[in-house]
């Protein structure tokens, strides 16, 4: 099945930039009661940009991914790109098309980076 290609399941099982992140000067936490998918976000910033990126937590394969992946693009990025980022970059990410069920899993991480560095 698409939705869990190869790329996917790689950043689910052995996810990029998972742990917490000592130094960390701002937090933020999602979750989505309705499947139970939860996602912590711990963030160094430096000089209006992601020196560094952390998040933990737990979810389905696409949320997890979806973690992985946007903590790899968004180190070194400018808190001002970062609120640009939309699920059209998520699903480029991911290299799919999400069905409407799957859309809140794989934005979740996104809604709490957005959230933590939001008038940074």
């Amino acid at each position: 099945m698409d939705l869990y290609r190869e790329e996917i399941l790689d950043h689910y099982k052995h996810p990029r930039n998972f742990g917490h992140l000592s130094g960390a000067n701002i937090t933020s936490e999602e979750m989505n009661p309705s499947c139970g998918d939860r996602v912590m976000i711990e963030i160094a910033v430096s000089d209006q940009e992601i020196a560094d990126i952390r998040f933990s937590g737990q979810g389905c394969a696409i949320n997890q991914a979806s973690a992985s992946m946007l903590t790899e693009k968004v180190k070194g990025m400018k808190i001002s790109d970062i609120m640009k980022l939309t699920l059209y970059d998520v699903e480029k990410l991911l290299g799919t098309t999400l069905t409407p069920s799957r859309v809140k899993c794989a934005l979740l991480p996104l809604e709490a980076i957005q959230k933590a560095v939001y008038g940074q």
